[in-house]
């Protein structure tokens, strides 16, 4: 039965949903993800992005790490090998195509989210789905918002992060041969002392340990990919002739290509499911559409550079042979390929980087379960240290559990998650694209940095509270606002 729901889900429904969403938006915003793609960068390399407000409000880089310390994980890893495998070198093109494609869906949902978000008496923000659910579609929505955050709760809250935990105990015993129950009461602990801290505790860790897995990852890669220069371009030609067919001895042909590309570059980006906007909403921004550039920006860099490093390593190196039937498959083909390049550390190494991978997406999935719970109670703080408490334990538990029906249980809930949201997005494609036309207003008329008016947006019964600008946006606010005659009537 779960397999049944899984191949309706994944293989027909949401492949439909999620790749027209991202076309559909891509087409109707113009291309938002390739016309400001340069200022992602920009955003990065000014400083706006690492600036708090005086509350003390997450920045919209912490936000950014958060939501990269979520998408990236097994998928990275383990999922690029396997659609290798299934689907052939083709199968990365693909990828990257419904990565890009995603971009403009997480710009969607990352921008909603930070526009219907809500303020908390605690001087933080709380957002996502459930809540422009709620706001932007009404009232009479709010049996769906529920929905969602049940769904939620269970998917990530709960199951993924045993999930998670499996994966980190058993890829550390097999690399250093340490007991699963060891691994997973040092990782109860460790997790334990952050989560009990709260968000802003969970973002200054992610905020260190992101960077440093990333560009540790990245940085093998580049040496691995100088060290065979000379095999790159006939690796960029054996990519482009197996995602169109061209390559008869390689996978499946260009329906497996497609099917495994789509596939893999979905479950690893998570465009569309909504766990993203969950963390987008909690950081202080002068516009919305600034996060969901940010946003955007994330995805690029899980499918389009991660998942591409994990791609290189594997067909430059003899591990993986192409159309050969004997070739290892998931998480031991990484490891092999590396292994491959620099010898046997290379295997260990890959074992650290899932190590890492896994834990901040705990970290992560945590912060998703609570605030699904917040949604239904918001000062019932017994309530959440329960759920802390029942998280530690699961941590452990799933550590030394066989979680195989889990898996396929999650599956089932995450689809179901996705096409909530998804349907949730297309009925919202018309506030999302004036949200961004009034980032694209400002910009054209020479704003670096467009402030977003939300005594503009009467009708969208937003939060004022949430959108207090900081001293120097209120200035500029005024500014817009005294030289705009028609903003200001």
């Amino acid at each position: 039965m779960l397999d049944f729901l899984n191949d309706l889900l994944w293989g027909k429904v949401l492949l439909v949903l999620l790749v027209a969403v991202g076309i559909g938006f891509t087409i109707a915003s113009r291309f938002v993800q390739f016309r400001y793609f340069g200022r992602m960068f920009r955003i990065l390399g000014a400083g706006e992005a690492f600036k708090r407000d005086r509350h003390g409000h997450l920045s919209s880089f912490q936000a950014l790490v958060l939501s990269v310390a979520g998408r990236v994980g097994g998928g990275n890893i383990a999922g690029v090998a396997v659609a290798i495998t299934l689907g052939g070198p083709g199968a990365i093109f693909w990828m990257w195509l419904v990565g890009l494609m995603g971009m403009a869906t997480s710009f969607l949902e990352c921008t909603l989210a930070q526009t219907f978000k809500q303020a908390e008496g605690d001087g933080s923000y709380r957002g996502g789905p459930a809540y422009y659910i709620v706001k932007g579609l009404g009232k009479g929505w709010g049996w769906l918002a529920g929905f969602y955050s049940v769904l939620l709760l269970i998917t990530f809250g709960f199951a993924f992060t045993a999930l998670q935990s499996y994966s980190v105990a058993t890829s550390f015993g097999d690399a250093f041969g340490v007991p699963v129950l060891y691994s997973g009461i040092a990782l109860a602990i460790v997790v334990g002392l952050i989560i009990f801290g709260g968000i802003k505790r969970i973002a200054r860790i992610s905020e260190v340990l992101v960077p440093i897995m990333a560009v540790g990852y990245l940085l093998i890669t580049v040496i691995i990919v100088g060290m065979n220069i000379d095999r790159v371009p006939d690796m960029f030609v054996l990519i482009a002739k197996s995602a169109f067919g061209l390559e008869p001895a390689v996978g499946g042909g260009i329906g497996a290509a497609i099917m495994m590309g789509l596939k893999r570059g979905l479950f690893s980006n998570e465009a569309g499911l909504g766990s993203a906007p969950n963390v987008a909403a909690v950081a202080y921004v002068p516009h919305p559409a600034n996060q969901g550039i940010v946003q955007a920006f994330s995805v690029f860099i899980d499918t389009v550079i991660i998942c591409s490093a994990t791609a290189f390593l594997i067909l430059l190196s003899d591990a993986y042979v192409p159309g050969a039937s004997g070739n290892v498959e998931g998480i031991a083909l990484t490891q092999a390929a590396l292994a491959d390049h620099v010898g046997e550390w290379g295997r260990t190494f890959v074992s650290l980087a899932l190590l890492l991978f896994a834990f901040s997406t705990i970290l992560y999935n945590y912060y998703l379960g609570e605030n699904s719970l917040h949604f239904f109670s918001r000062d019932n703080q017994k309530l959440f240290n329960g759920f802390r408490i029942a998280i530690v334990l699961l941590v452990c538990w799933g550590a030394t559990t066989d979680l195989g029906t889990v898996f396929g249980f999650a599956d089932v809930t995450m689809g179901l998650l996705a096409v909530v949201n998804l349907i949730a997005l297309i009925l919202l494609f018309k506030p999302g694209l004036r949200i961004l036309k009034d980032f694209d207003d400002q910009f054209r008329k020479g704003i670096k940095q467009p402030v977003f008016d939300v005594r503009q947006h009467t009708e969208l019964d937003l939060d004022a509270k949430a959108w207090e600008l900081e001293p120097e946006d209120q200035e500029r606010l005024q500014d817009l606002t005294d030289s705009s005659p028609a903003r200001s009537s």
